[in-house]
């Protein structure tokens, strides 16, 4: 059996960063991912982040993603294990998982959970007709394998994440007929939804999806206003020409494995769902075991990578590396505090109160 002082579980941003982090003050690292490169969703993010200098501002998601992976790729004390698919974690500390096709054990000191979120689906008449997708889906046929999935496109959700797969969807020369989104109030940055109404997209809120029409696929959609009770308005049905219906209407954190830890979870609707308890150094309730990035809660990548940092930073310090690793920590946890700034935080904010953070 193989073992190592922290297993990291997800290469994406915030799996890398600890990596980074924890190999940085000297500590043995593996690091687990089941795609075939690092860079989780980093490697189909073509829009340039905010934040400040420490966050990538400026900077391209697929370039973030070369940056991380250069550097720990020329670490020496991190092992990275991609193709690799972790099956469980058992309570004596085995992390069993397949690479490849052999399947193997390891044990570790520290490890830290980084395996972020899944898309939520919307239930509605014929959701599950062939063009029908999730926004992520959207986005790596797009930008990783240069396949556009359709002419005209309904976007559902007016986020962050839908409004900037719509105008990457525009950019690829792909009509986006409308987003809509059941909220009264757009929810993503007012700067992507400037973008794309520049560009003559009609941004509905308080507005649903009733169905998807078609046989063999995607041929409209019937959409309607919603009440101040979320409730459909009658009367108010309107059908649209697409053959595309892509669904941005949040992600849920992957909390299987933390369950096989056994560490206690809590329901935060404002976090994505069933998140971890854990304290400032992002650890769990169960010793030695951390959490980073959209698993602790579903927010930006930035926040996932000074998350990350942080987790990474703690299991070092947890095994007796480093020196003056507490006023590190307390940069990064001051960044992340400015991260979370302003109304677009105020539900993570919220949610981490909640939590009792």
């Amino acid at each position: 059996m193989l073992h190592t002082e922290i297993a990291i579980i997800g290469g994406g941003p915030a799996g890398m960063c600890a990596a980074i982090a924890a190999a940085g003050q000297g500590a043995r690292v593996t690091l687990f991912d089941r795609g075939k490169r690092l860079g989780g969703q980093l490697v189909k993010q073509t829009h340039r982040f905010f934040g400040s200098e420490k966050e990538y501002a400026g900077i391209r998601g697929i370039d973030i993603a070369k940056i991380l992976c250069d550097e720990v790729e020329k670490n020496k004390l991190i092992d990275v294990k991609t193709d690799t698919t972790i099956l469980a974690i058992y309570n004596d500390g085995v992390i069993t998982y397949e690479e490849g096709k052999n399947y193997k054990r390891i044990t570790s000191e520290k490890t830290i959970i980084a395996t972020g979120a899944s898309e939520k689906m919307l239930l509605f008449e014929n959701n599950d007709l062939p063009g029908v997708y999730g926004a992520g889906a959207v986005q790596t046929l797009m930008n990783e394998h240069m396949i556009v999935p359709g002419n005209k496109v309904l976007m559902i959700g007016a986020g962050n994440i839908g409004l900037i797969v719509s105008y990457q969807l525009m950019q690829a020369g792909v009509k986006v007929e409308a987003i809509i989104d059941a909220s009264p109030n757009i929810g993503g940055y007012l700067v992507h939804a400037s973008k794309v109404k520049r560009l003559g997209v009609p941004i509905l809120t308080s507005h649903t999806i009733k169905r998807a029409l078609g046989k063999e696929s995607v041929e409209g959609a019937v959409i309607c206003e919603l009440d101040e009770k979320w409730q459909p308005v009658s009367g108010t049905e309107k059908e649209l020409n697409v053959d595309v219906i892509c669904l941005a209407v949040g992600l849920s954190p992957q909390s299987e494995l933390l369950r096989h830890t056994g560490c206690e979870m809590k329901y935060i609707p404002g976090l994505g769902g069933y998140v971890p308890m854990r304290n400032e150094n992002l650890q769990t309730t169960v010793n030695g075991i951390y959490v980073a990035g959209d698993t602790a809660e579903v927010e930006e990548a930035s926040s996932a990578m000074v998350e990350g940092t942080i987790a990474g930073l703690s299991a070092a310090e947890s095994l007796g590396y480093g020196k003056n690793i507490s006023e590190l920590k307390k940069s990064f946890i001051n960044d992340l505090d400015s991260l979370r700034s302003g109304a677009v935080g105020e539900k993570i904010r919220s949610g981490i109160q909640k939590l009792g953070c």
